[in-house]
């Protein structure tokens, strides 16, 4: 690059300058050709099928005969005894006890149901359980919504304790603290009480639930603290903020732990039979199990199919509800 010396005129010193129309190094160097961007690496998949066998006929046709039969097959094991129980309804006692047994009924029989429901008394143990399951509900939400905002939100001293107890006991099988809840129930401490034969004997147990406790808490803790700062600054007490701030914001998670009290209460069998032997107190399972043995069997089947329609409405209206809210805690963010 040619340049051209210059004196000053002052100092006597001279300096060189680039002369007009001459080319700079920084324009010389924004002449090059900018280089070429490199090529990303492929993207590796990881997986039992790869693209490259799904993207062949034969791969696709044996990814989709592996998984129509993975998917048909866990869903006969699964449907396979309600339908067994439906149709067994529908059968004569005779066409039931024969061998091998029919996979249809040869004449179908809807008059088993209205009898099942006159003989068995159906009505007064369906307002049993509906009584159970719906005191069930109200005290689990009272007693577990509060003990996970406590745990959540109000972080007790020993609130980390408290936690680890709760889920240590889930860790029991539940045939070993049988006796003792017996006995609890049956002589109620301090107070003194006997709880045998009355609805206390299903509400209490119930309520107090660690799993419960530990869903509620993990939505809780999802939730922003800015949120009830907020609230706090506009002076909200803790009981205020629960009831307007975090419960209206729970409902995903509020509705899971209500299915999940009432269908339990609703399947219940062996504590409900041990604390109310009354015959006019008792829920529907222990009921038809009372009677199953003065009943025909298809008498019992369509018993049984009317004490399961209930459980299985509410699972299939509140199934989203129930996916929703057991993930809706398990990201921060």
């Amino acid at each position: 690059m040619s340049h051209g010396t210059i004196q000053d005129p002052d100092t006597g010193l001279r300096s060189s300058r680039p002369r007009p129309g001459a080319s700079s190094p920084g324009t010389q160097g924004s002449r090059r050709k900018p280089r070429k961007a490199r090529k990303a690496p492929p993207q590796q998949f990881r997986g039992l099928v790869s693209p490259h066998t799904l993207s062949s006929p034969r791969g696709r046709a044996i990814y989709w005969l592996i998984l129509v039969t993975v998917v048909v097959g866990f869903t006969a094991v699964f449907v396979f005894p309600l339908y067994w129980m439906i149709t067994g309804a529908l059968k004569s006692p005779d066409e039931m006890a024969q061998i091998p047994p029919s996979f249809f009924p040869k004449d179908l029989n809807f008059d088993v149901y209205k009898e099942a429901w006159d003989q068995l008394d159906l009505g007064t143990f369906l307002r049993n359980t509906v009584i159970y399951a719906a005191g069930a509900w109200f005290f689990t939400l009272a007693i577990d919504v509060t003990a996970a905002y406590a745990l959540s939100k109000l972080r007790p001293v020993l609130g980390k304790a408290v936690l680890g107890l709760m889920l240590a006991t889930l860790m029991i099988p539940p045939m070993v603290i049988l006796l003792p809840a017996y006995l609890t129930v049956k002589d109620l401490p301090i107070l003194g009480f006997n709880l045998i034969n009355t609805p206390w004997a299903i509400w209490l147990p119930a309520a107090a639930n660690g799993f419960y406790i530990f869903l509620l808490k993990r939505f809780f803790d999802s939730i922003p603290r800015e949120l009830l700062e907020a609230a706090q600054i506009d002076g909200a007490g803790p009981a205020r903020i629960l009831w307007s701030v975090v419960l209206p914001v729970s409902r995903p998670i509020i509705g899971v732990v209500s299915i999940l009290a009432v269908v339990t209460v609703w399947k219940d069998f062996v504590w409900p039979l041990l604390v109310l032997p009354d015959s006019d107190k008792m829920p529907i399972s222990v009921g038809i199990s009372s009677l199953s043995a003065q009943m025909p069997q298809n008498v019992l089947m369509a018993a049984l199919v009317i004490a399961s329609i209930p459980a299985i409405v509410i699972f299939f209206i509140f199934q989203r509800s129930i996916m929703a809210g057991l993930t809706a805690g398990s990201l921060k963010g």
